[in-house]
Protein backbone atom coordinates (compact mmCIF):
# COMPACT_ATOMS: atom_id res chain seq x y z
CA UNK A 1 0.00 0.00 0.00
CA UNK A 2 1.20 3.79 -1.07
CA UNK A 3 0.42 5.84 1.82
CA UNK A 4 -0.60 9.71 0.28
CA UNK A 5 -0.27 11.76 3.15
CA UNK A 6 -1.10 15.39 2.78
CA UNK A 7 -0.08 18.43 5.60
CA UNK A 8 -3.00 17.78 8.10
CA UNK A 9 -1.67 14.17 7.90
CA UNK A 10 1.71 14.28 7.84
CA UNK A 11 1.53 16.64 11.13
CA UNK A 12 0.11 13.94 13.07
CA UNK A 13 3.21 11.77 13.09
CA UNK A 14 4.90 15.02 14.39
CA UNK A 15 2.78 16.04 17.20
CA UNK A 16 0.37 13.86 19.21
CA UNK A 17 -3.45 14.81 18.28
CA UNK A 18 -6.46 12.65 17.44
CA UNK A 19 -5.25 10.52 14.54
CA UNK A 20 -1.86 10.21 15.27
CA UNK A 21 -2.12 6.70 16.20
CA UNK A 22 -3.58 5.99 12.68
CA UNK A 23 -1.28 8.10 10.75
CA UNK A 24 2.23 6.10 12.85
CA UNK A 25 0.66 2.95 12.11
CA UNK A 26 -0.29 3.77 8.29
CA UNK A 27 3.51 5.19 7.54
CA UNK A 28 4.41 1.74 9.47
CA UNK A 29 2.47 -0.66 7.10
CA UNK A 30 3.14 1.55 3.65
CA UNK A 31 5.44 0.45 1.30
CA UNK A 32 5.76 4.08 0.13
CA UNK A 33 5.06 7.75 1.82
CA UNK A 34 3.94 10.15 -1.06
CA UNK A 35 3.35 14.08 -0.70
CA UNK A 36 3.55 17.00 -3.10
CA UNK A 37 6.93 19.10 -2.95
CA UNK A 38 4.33 22.33 -1.36
CA UNK A 39 4.33 19.99 1.98
CA UNK A 40 7.43 20.62 2.60
CA UNK A 41 6.50 24.59 2.97
CA UNK A 42 3.16 23.92 4.86
CA UNK A 43 4.94 21.69 7.15
CA UNK A 44 7.29 24.64 8.61
CA UNK A 45 4.83 27.41 8.65
CA UNK A 46 2.84 24.51 10.75
CA UNK A 47 5.36 23.82 13.12
CA UNK A 48 6.16 27.65 13.36
CA UNK A 49 2.65 28.35 14.34
CA UNK A 50 2.82 25.73 16.52
CA UNK A 51 6.06 26.68 18.49
CA UNK A 52 3.70 30.24 18.72
CA UNK A 53 0.60 29.05 19.98
CA UNK A 54 1.90 25.85 22.10
CA UNK A 55 4.65 26.30 24.66
CA UNK A 56 7.15 24.14 22.88
CA UNK A 57 10.63 24.06 24.52
CA UNK A 58 13.57 24.58 22.04
CA UNK A 59 15.28 21.99 21.99
CA UNK A 60 12.13 19.45 21.77
CA UNK A 61 11.07 22.04 18.78
CA UNK A 62 14.83 21.24 17.51
CA UNK A 63 14.36 17.34 17.49
CA UNK A 64 11.14 17.49 16.04
CA UNK A 65 11.85 19.59 13.28
CA UNK A 66 15.07 16.88 13.01
CA UNK A 67 13.00 14.09 12.93
CA UNK A 68 10.87 15.68 9.82
CA UNK A 69 14.01 17.27 7.78
CA UNK A 70 15.25 13.21 8.10
CA UNK A 71 11.83 11.69 7.08
CA UNK A 72 11.64 14.54 4.15
CA UNK A 73 14.42 12.66 2.22
CA UNK A 74 12.23 9.62 2.25
CA UNK A 75 9.50 10.48 1.31
CA UNK A 76 8.59 10.12 -2.46
CA UNK A 77 7.63 13.92 -3.54
CA UNK A 78 5.41 14.95 -6.40
CA UNK A 79 6.06 17.97 -8.44
CA UNK A 80 3.88 20.92 -9.38
CA UNK A 81 3.93 20.49 -13.50
CA UNK A 82 1.80 20.80 -16.24
CA UNK A 83 0.09 17.50 -16.01
CA UNK A 84 -0.76 17.97 -12.46
CA UNK A 85 -2.22 21.48 -13.54
CA UNK A 86 -4.19 19.72 -16.35
CA UNK A 87 -5.26 17.12 -12.89
CA UNK A 88 -5.97 20.35 -10.56
CA UNK A 89 -8.16 22.03 -13.22
CA UNK A 90 -10.79 19.38 -13.78
CA UNK A 91 -11.05 18.84 -9.83
CA UNK A 92 -11.20 22.28 -8.62
CA UNK A 93 -14.15 22.59 -11.48
CA UNK A 94 -15.72 19.86 -9.48
CA UNK A 95 -14.77 19.93 -5.92
CA UNK A 96 -14.82 23.38 -3.63
CA UNK A 97 -11.36 22.92 -2.44
CA UNK A 98 -8.54 25.21 -1.55
CA UNK A 99 -5.70 25.78 -3.56
CA UNK A 100 -3.29 23.37 -1.53
CA UNK A 101 -5.70 20.84 -0.90
CA UNK A 102 -5.97 20.89 -5.03
CA UNK A 103 -2.77 20.00 -5.28
CA UNK A 104 -2.44 17.41 -2.62
CA UNK A 105 -5.25 15.93 -4.38
CA UNK A 106 -4.38 16.32 -7.72
CA UNK A 107 -0.73 14.42 -7.03
CA UNK A 108 -2.72 11.88 -5.11
CA UNK A 109 -4.72 11.05 -8.69
CA UNK A 110 -1.47 10.90 -10.71
CA UNK A 111 0.60 8.54 -8.46
CA UNK A 112 -2.45 6.07 -7.80
CA UNK A 113 -2.97 6.56 -11.78
CA UNK A 114 0.51 5.46 -12.21
CA UNK A 115 0.95 2.80 -9.79
CA UNK A 116 -0.09 -0.70 -9.73
CA UNK A 117 0.05 -0.50 -5.69
CA UNK A 118 -3.39 0.62 -3.99
CA UNK A 119 -2.73 3.71 -2.54
CA UNK A 120 -4.43 5.26 0.41
CA UNK A 121 -5.23 9.11 1.01
CA UNK A 122 -4.24 10.10 4.58
CA UNK A 123 -6.15 13.74 5.07
CA UNK A 124 -7.68 15.09 8.39
CA UNK A 125 -9.82 17.49 6.14
CA UNK A 126 -13.81 16.96 5.82
CA UNK A 127 -14.00 18.83 2.19
CA UNK A 128 -10.82 17.11 0.86
CA UNK A 129 -12.13 13.73 2.18
CA UNK A 130 -15.26 13.95 0.38
CA UNK A 131 -13.74 14.85 -2.79
CA UNK A 132 -10.85 11.91 -2.88
CA UNK A 133 -13.95 9.56 -2.00
CA UNK A 134 -16.09 10.94 -4.88
CA UNK A 135 -12.93 10.39 -7.57
CA UNK A 136 -12.67 6.65 -5.95
CA UNK A 137 -9.30 6.97 -3.95
CA UNK A 138 -9.60 5.20 -0.56
CA UNK A 139 -8.88 7.60 2.43
CA UNK A 140 -7.67 7.37 5.82
CA UNK A 141 -9.94 8.19 7.92
CA UNK A 142 -12.91 7.02 5.91
CA UNK A 143 -14.65 9.80 7.47
CA UNK A 144 -14.41 13.02 9.68
CA UNK A 145 -17.30 13.46 12.50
Amino acid sequence: MILYMDTSALLKKYFKEPGSDEVIAGWMEATGIVTSSVAYAEMLASFYRKTREVNIRARVFSAILASFRRDWRSIIRVEVSDDLNETMDRIIRDHPLRGFDAIHLASALIVSDASPEQLVFACYDKRLIIAAQKLGIQTMPEKLG
